[in-house]
């Protein structure tokens, strides 16, 4: 009976983080419209802020889970937490075109970085799936940089998914689901290798690119 009512209060507060997951993606989803770096700024600020629920939220669920039993329900929020290291990584992006830490993302949820007797944490696949995430996001980024005459991203981004994905084939990928992600990034990254080509067939490589 105390097992059910654990996993019934597991849920309901799993429930809680996807909404918010849901809230924090809907406002970063304004960045392809507006690619601006002073609207990008304001949208990231936003959703920084929108994180300190999410804290509360992951701490509320630390207290759901009986001692010594992170493993037996890590099941439940594991595609929440792969979103929400999705989302951060895309917020660290914004900010300063570089890539997430883990220890930066378990700021962010208020989470340990590593597994610690037990205790709760972004499993180190979740990490790296919501790294993949962020790679096909930044494809669609891309092409809708173009869309607002923004020329000079897709080359950021190109070369930022490129050295992601030289990343990635460094890894020895165990993990089936993870691994099937991780083929998706080579269409990612070629979608995004067609938008530069593209610009650049098309002149409109900007200079400061051209230099670089």
């Amino acid at each position: 009976m105390k097992l059910k009512e654990d996993k019934q209060e597991i849920k309901t507060v799993t429930r809680d983080l996807e909404k918010s997951a849901r809230e924090v993606l809907a406002v970063l989803q304004a960045v392809h419209q507006s690619p601006s770096p002073e609207a990008v700024k304001k949208t990231c600020a936003k959703s920084r802020q929108m994180l300190t629920v999410v804290k509360s939220q992951y701490a509320n669920l630390v207290e759901k889970i009986p001692a010594g039993q992170y493993y037996r329900f890590c099941d439940h929020w594991r595609f929440v937490s792969q979103r929400f290291a999705f989302l951060g990584a895309f917020i660290v992006y914004l900010e300063s075109d570089r890539l997430i830490t883990r220890p930066e993302l378990a700021e962010m949820l208020g989470v340990q970085v590593e597994r610690s007797s037990d205790g709760f944490h972004i499993d180190l696949d979740d990490f790296l799936t919501g790294l993949l995430l962020l790679a096909n996001e930044l494809s669609r980024f891309a092409v809708n940089s173009v869309t607002s005459a923004d020329y000079g991203r897709p080359y950021k981004i190109a070369a930022f998914v490129a050295e992601l994905d030289a990343g990635f084939r460094l890894l020895n990928l165990k993990n089936d689901s993870l691994r099937k992600k991780f083929d998706g990034l080579k269409y990612d990254l070629k979608k995004i290798e067609e938008v530069v080509y593209d610009l650049t067939i098309r002149g409109l490589k900007p200079a400061m690119e051209e230099a670089s």
